[in-house]
């Protein structure tokens, strides 16, 4: 079935009232730090048959889990970001960024390894080369058990809960857990961001939020959502409330227990950059239904954020005056 728009007085009230209510909403992931660097090429190198890039510009931006948390604080929510960091300059870059938020950066466990850092050079507007620094084993021992007294912290003063996986080794299958357990506890909407390590370990999620090369490469099989039938048994499988599938440029599909399928089309005018849409659409779910929206109601504010978020460069925010002005 084809969603139905919302009533604009509905959209006004919903967007409204994370910060009219000071809902909080309790982050748990891999946070990394974005660096890009910009610049010119008008040379190959005498060393290599590589472009050399004169670098013009440094810029700094949170990224994984800590964009996520960006955007929560974009919508007008107050959150708790629980991720792992170095004892690093990347590491003391994420805790003032996130203390800009107006956050406090408690749950952010220092770690014995590099904070993840991803360093992009760009030139001419084309992306050149990206280096990533980081050891994405699992946490274990102490660090894992500084994350969990983070969890207990969080999710204790939160009004619902995002699992933001990027197998960078925060999210082991104890701090799944216990954040999920936890949160049951509360009856808080929980929603999970997966990668493929701990894709069957969400047992409990509101909504399972996978992009379609995701889920049907951990399922081993296409889906086909033009054939539901077999959806029911996929969301057994996941122990999932509501699975809601990212297509592009398509939009986004939102799956019931039934089966029943909410086509939720793309509301992008342009494409620029499709880099954070995925943690706009996190931030957007999990706000929304900490203040009451239904599941489509989420999902569709969730799509009209993406849809602007595209149009911008990098992991870029979204704020609820800019999804109202885009619905003019």
């Amino acid at each position: 079935m084809t969603t139905s728009a919302l009533t604009r007085q509905r959209l006004e009230t919903l967007l409204a009232a994370p910060s009219a209510h000071g809902r909080r909403i309790a982050i748990i992931g891999d946070a990394m730090l974005d660096v890009y660097l910009r610049g010119d090429v008008d040379r190959i190198s005498p060393e290599a048959p590589v472009p050399v890039v004169r670098v013009r510009e440094r810029m700094e931006a949170l990224g994984g889990a800590a964009n996520v948390a960006q955007n929560v604080a974009a919508v007008g929510a107050q959150l708790e970001l629980v991720a792992a960091v170095g004892a690093d300059r990347s590491g003391e870059r994420v805790r003032a960024m996130v203390t800009a938020l107006g956050a406090d950066p408690r749950g952010l466990v220092t770690i014995d390894r590099p904070t993840t850092t991803k360093t992009r050079v760009v030139a001419r507007g084309q992306q050149v080369v990206r280096v990533d620094e980081e050891v994405d084993t699992d946490l274990t021992g102490r660090e894992v058990e500084a994350l969990l007294l983070a969890v207990d912290r969080a999710v204790a003063d939160a009004d619902a809960l995002i699992l933001e996986d990027y197998n960078k080794g925060v999210l082991t299958e104890a701090v799944i857990r216990r954040a999920i357990t936890a949160a049951q506890a509360k009856r808080l909407p929980i929603i999970v961001d997966p990668k493929y390590r701990n894709f069957f370990a969400y047992r409990g999620a509101t909504v399972f939020k996978p992009n379609r090369r995701e889920l049907e490469a951990a399922l081993g099989a296409a889906v086909d959502l033009e054939h539901p039938e077999a959806l029911p048994a996929v969301l057994h499988r996941l122990g999932a409330e509501r699975l809601l599938l990212t297509l592009s440029e398509r939009g986004m599909a939102l799956i019931d227990p039934d089966g029943t399928i909410h086509r939720i089309p793309t509301t992008a005018r342009e494409v620029f950059d499709v880099v954070g849409a995925g943690d706009t659409v996190t931030a957007y779910l999990a706000t929304m239904l900490a203040v009451g929206a239904s599941p489509v109601e989420a999902a569709i504010i969730a799509n009209d954020a993406a849809g602007i978020q595209v149009g911008k460069a990098g992991a870029a925010t979204v704020t609820p005056a800019e999804i109202l002005a885009h619905r003019d």
